[in-house]
């Protein structure tokens, strides 16, 4: 029976180098060992394995079918030997080698994925998941220990989770460039009147805060558009209509040739983002740096949308 141990090791590596050099006389050059040491170490491993490796025609070692399967065998653990040692580093750097985020759309057209080039720039060692879903499918995938960290809308009740608010802002009016509104300085909920709207058709748990200010007001708007988030700012962009959205995601979202106006918006809307995790990762210094780092991006987008 075939005996694949720690002590075969040396072994598959000498084979390895063999295979790769095609005689048993550049593979002892290679390795600085002997030819008769490559030769001794060759006969072992087929007598240990039970395999025919080589087949020895005229002074010249021609590799089997078996000897490719076992070279792509041999590739593969060193692979996965190599996958290890970054895991094992990333732990002894933050306490993790892996990171599963959730994050809710509104921060994950920019935000979570600067964030995430953030940590892989301090560290190549990490293995990143990253799912969007919403705030309460953050909470849920959080606290059945599917994801390590979230970032939802706050509020948030949870028991089982800490919950660290990072930011609340303002939503912003976003108006194409040449929108009879876009010469205002500021964008009230009356001068929605008689205007399309494109608002999120993200699921939720409440109502869409923009409708329920408007119906609020009385206010009769002249149609929607309902678009997935990810899509809002270039509805507007190509004049479908305008929307009221928070600055952060419409920072993401918009470049300089998008043509987009965006002006404050009155009554204010409030929009605050947090952090979840469980108690086990309180310590975890993967997660210190996040809040660092992930606070210092947040800074940057205080001034959005407030001209």
């Amino acid at each position: 029976m075939a005996d694949v141990n720690i002590h075969s090791l040396k072994a598959l590596a000498i084979f390895k180098s063999l295979f790769e050099a095609g005689s048993a006389s550049q593979a002892a050059r290679t390795l600085g060992i002997t030819q008769s040491g490559v030769s001794r170490s060759l006969a072992q491993l087929e007598r240990n394995l039970g395999i025919e490796l080589f087949l020895r025609e005229k002074n010249r070692l021609v590799a089997t079918p078996e000897a490719r399967e076992l070279y792509d065998e041999i590739l593969r653990l060193m692979g996965n030997i190599e996958e290890l040692r970054h895991s094992v580093l990333a732990l002894k750097e933050f306490g993790t080698s892996r990171l599963r985020i959730a994050a809710i759309p509104g921060l994950s057209f920019g935000f979570v994925p600067r964030l995430v080039a953030a940590l892989l720039e301090e560290s190549q060692r990490f293995s990143i998941s990253l799912d969007m879903m919403s705030s309460h499918e953050v909470q849920l995938a959080v606290e059945s220990s599917h994801a390590d960290i979230g970032f939802v809308t706050l509020p948030v009740t949870s028991r089982l989770l800490r919950v660290e608010p990072w930011l609340t802002t303002q939503a912003v009016c976003l108006l194409p460039a040449g929108h009879a509104l876009a010469e205002r300085e500021r964008i009230e909920v009356q001068d929605l009147r008689d205007q399309h709207l494109v608002i999120s058709n993200q699921p939720s748990l409440g109502t869409n805060p923009l409708l329920e200010l408007i119906a609020r007001h009385g206010i009769h708007i002249a149609g929607k558009t309902e678009a997935n988030i990810g899509t809002i700012a270039a509805l507007v962009a190509n004049r479908v209509g305008i929307t009221v959205m928070n600055p952060v995601t419409a920072r993401d979202q918009l470049s300089p040739h998008d043509g987009v106006v965006i002006r404050p918006f009155t009554p204010s809307m409030t929009f605050s983002f947090g952090l979840v995790y469980r108690d086990d990762w309180k310590r975890a210094r993967a997660l210190d740096f996040i809040r660092g780092r992930g606070r210092a991006l947040l800074a940057d987008y205080t001034p959005a949308g407030q001209p």
